[in-house]
């Protein structure tokens, strides 16, 4: 039987602190989704950075509904065309830094209200990874903690599906297949049986696992989880949704 179209493609947002590696991932991860789905897959860059460039400065406090809008509209647009569509940032990124920079929830209402409509799945980018320069783009190592406190503070306050990807390289790649295997399994049950074999194979090696403790805010909670994991082979995740 064939898939059934849906009204727009499926949206994955990739989210995460300066640095984090969220435009690495997507390149590397479009292309093994469209091999082993066999789906188009599309890029919606960060407007942020072309409108820095642009500039050649960091946006003001009035510039970050702008940001914000045209993320979003970029994001709507290749939904309406694509199968799948991989984010790298969304408005609720830009929220964060609005509240992070200049003290202000202004843009936070509209930007979950149009994540929890707009975007199917989050994959957050764990603090594992080295901090790197990056001309007037990036603050410094010491904002990557309080940002991402604030990404999961809107995650799982608004009841958000996410899920922590960690490691390094194709780890990392692997990690967020792993992610996102049940949603694309359970969207186009008739596709995909490379991606759906990868996934019955983790999970006949190790039982499914699912955490969300007190402390789940706390990256170091997290860290800890993965280390211990990584000794076994398997990268640590925390998954809400």
């Amino acid at each position: 039987m064939p898939d059934t179209a849906p009204t727009r493609g499926l949206v994955i947002a990739v989210l995460g602190a300066e640095s984090t590696g969220k435009s690495c991932l997507t390149q590397a991860l479009a292309p093994r989704l469209t091999a082993l789905t066999g789906l188009a897959c599309h890029i919606v860059p960060e407007y942020l950075r072309e409108w820095c460039d642009h500039h050649q400065r960091l946006p003001r406090e009035s510039d970050q509904a702008h940001i914000a809008h045209t993320q979003a509209q970029r994001i709507a647009e290749a939904a309406q065309s694509a199968a799948l569509v991989l984010a790298d940032t969304t408005p609720l990124m830009t929220a964060v830094y609005h509240r992070h920079i200049f003290a202000s929830r202004a843009l936070d209402a509209e930007a979950l209200a149009w994540q929890r409509q707009q975007v199917d799945f989050h994959l957050l980018m764990a603090l594992d990874l080295p901090w790197q320069a990056d001309g007037f783009l990036r603050d410094g190592p010491q904002v990557r903690a309080p940002v991402d406190a604030l990404l999961r503070e809107g995650l799982i306050g608004a009841g958000l599906p996410f899920a922590v990807v960690a490691g390094q390289g194709e780890v990392r790649t692997d990690a967020a297949l792993d992610a996102l295997s049940p949603l694309l399994r359970q969207r186009w049950p008739a596709r995909a049986s490379g991606l759906f074999s990868r996934l019955s194979a983790q999970e006949a090696a190790q039982p499914r696992w699912r955490a969300l403790c007190s402390d789940c805010d706390d990256p170091a909670c997290e860290h800890a989880a993965w280390q211990q994991r990584q000794a076994g082979g398997a990268v640590a995740s925390m998954q809400r949704g």
